[in-house]
């Protein structure tokens, strides 16, 4: 004689029982990070976006996060791909754009003229989304700057002005472009 089974009940759901659902513990570590990045602590910021990335691989606010977190590390090639997933997953994001950009420059200095043209063709697909988005015609012009370009880093500096018309770094080196002395930069500039 076999016995009864209980009917299977569903279980209760993460919200029914108390616990926060998958969706909610992304964004609550997507939230706690983006304020670790605010206070300038990128190095606490990367373990919570590794685990809501782990729990959501395709959230792009964490891939964002995080690749901006490995930029102010200075973990340039660590940011890329995870920055390019951003792209993929949301062609139309500007800061996932705009953040792949500055992977891919690193510091300006010290990047190839292939690492340049990456980044010049990421910040010019920020634009075609948003013509005004923040800081984008600033670094354009000083990745112009660093080539010799004065024409076309005036430009963008000028369109940085018009951007924010308080932009004190992109007046400084039109003011320098028109002097002929584009050696020192601002001294926010590293």
């Amino acid at each position: 004689m076999s016995k009864r089974r209980k009917p299977q009940l569903p279980k209760p759901s993460p919200s029914e029982s108390g616990a926060p659902s998958r969706d909610e513990r992304v964004r609550r570590l997507v939230s706690e990070a983006a304020q670790l990045l605010a206070s300038r602590r990128p190095g606490e910021a990367v373990s919570k976006l590794l685990e809501a990335r782990e729990l959501d691989p395709h959230n792009v606010a964490a891939a964002i996060n995080l690749g901006g977190a490995y930029i102010l590390q200075g973990r340039y090639s660590q940011a890329i791909p995870v920055l390019e997933e951003a792209v993929r997953l949301a062609p139309d994001n500007v800061m996932a754009w705009t953040n792949l950009a500055a992977s891919y420059l690193g510091k300006l200095p010290l990047a190839s003229r292939e690492r340049q043209d990456q980044a010049i063709r990421a910040y010019e697909q920020a634009l075609a989304i948003d013509p005004r988005a923040p800081n984008v015609h600033y670094n354009l012009g000083l990745i112009y700057l660093e080539r010799g370009d004065k024409l076309q880093a005036s430009a963008h500096f000028y369109k940085a002005l018009e951007t924010d018309p308080n932009d004190r770094d992109a007046q400084y080196w039109l003011d320098k472009i028109r002097r002929g002395d584009e050696s020192q930069p601002p001294a926010n500039q590293g």
